[in-house]
């Protein structure tokens, strides 16, 4: 099974057009579809099905779409490690980052990153931690920056924490639930929940830190521009970081909520497989995160 036709299959999947495959390769069309059909033969199986739209890959096809894109990425890993162990510090970083990071730590780190490194490319993928954890056990991603689990498998990761968040509870401004005191004052407030599913979130971890029922999920969003929309145009209740909500933008439309249990703490941090944690771009990147974390906990102690 040739590199070259894997490569082949994953074009033509990804742009759903041979022609546009080809080009994207660089090859003439039928060169490119000779080397799907090497691949068809020596499977004894069909991998792509023509369409009104182009091709679509068959259950067979999709199946072998994914083992050959992990190792192709696993392949491009590798040659970029052997060019970095040697100090050649050129290729990619792939970082994946919830909206706190991206506000907070991103930007200082790809400055002083990006000065010191400048032929190593940067990509930045802003989505809820849940998301970036199952990207970067695929490798999709060599560091995710968010809020550190409570669990997490033993030697999965390499995990540095970068520093404490506090995740405040907040309403649309005016919203009479400001005035609540205590969390059990809430616990009938329709609540968003930011997760993959009603059962996670922090809102749930907040009361239950308490030793109280959690509140039922009055909505599920995946974002926190979801979560601010839903929230700023109605009586819905959110946790939101505290440097988020004090952001002079968002306060213009939020209140935060003081009640006596306080902000639900958490810390910020970063994780990379423990594999890629080799990678010499990956160790400076982690450094150039430390001390942008150091400059910040001294210019904002927070709540």
């Amino acid at each position: 099974m040739k590199l070259t036709s894997l490569r082949a299959l994953i074009a033509a999947i990804e742009e759903g057009s041979l022609r546009s495959a080809a080009r994207r390769l660089g090859v003439s069309q039928p060169a490119l579809t000779k080397l799907i059909r090497e691949l068809e033969r020596e499977l004894s199986t069909t991998l792509l099905v023509r369409s009104t739209t182009g091709v679509l890959a068959t259950a067979q096809g999709m199946v072998l779409y994914e083992r050959a894109t992990a190792a192709d990425r696993e392949l491009a890993h590798a040659v970029e490690q052997i060019q970095q162990l040697g100090g050649r510090m050129t290729g990619s970083l792939t970082i994946g980052a919830v909206p706190l990071a991206v506000m907070l730590l991103v930007p200082e780190t790809l400055r002083t990153f990006g000065h010191e490194f400048p032929d190593i490319q940067l990509r930045i993928i802003e989505e809820l931690y849940i998301a970036q954890l199952t990207r970067l056990r695929k490798g999709e991603v060599d560091i995710a920056l968010g809020p550190l689990p409570d669990q997490l498998p033993h030697g999965e990761f390499e995990v540095e924490t970068l520093m404490p968040i506090a995740m405040v509870i907040v309403v649309r401004k005016g919203n009479p639930l400001a005035q609540a005191r205590h969390l059990a004052d809430l616990a009938d407030a329709r609540w968003v929940y930011t997760g993959a599913t009603p059962d996670s979130g922090y809102a749930r971890t907040l009361y239950e830190r308490h030793g109280l029922k959690a509140p039922p999920a009055g909505a599920l969003v995946n974002s926190t521009l979801g979560l601010l929309s839903i929230i700023t145009s109605g009586n819905c209740v959110g946790l939101l970081p505290y440097q988020i909500a004090t952001n002079p933008f968002a306060a213009m439309y939020l209140d935060i909520v003081p009640v006596a249990e306080g902000p639900l703490k958490l810390s910020l941090g970063a994780l990379a497989r423990s594999d890629a944690a080799l990678k010499p771009a990956v160790r400076h990147f982690m450094a150039h995160l430390h001390r942008a974390a150091h400059h910040l906990r001294q210019a904002s102690p927070g709540p």
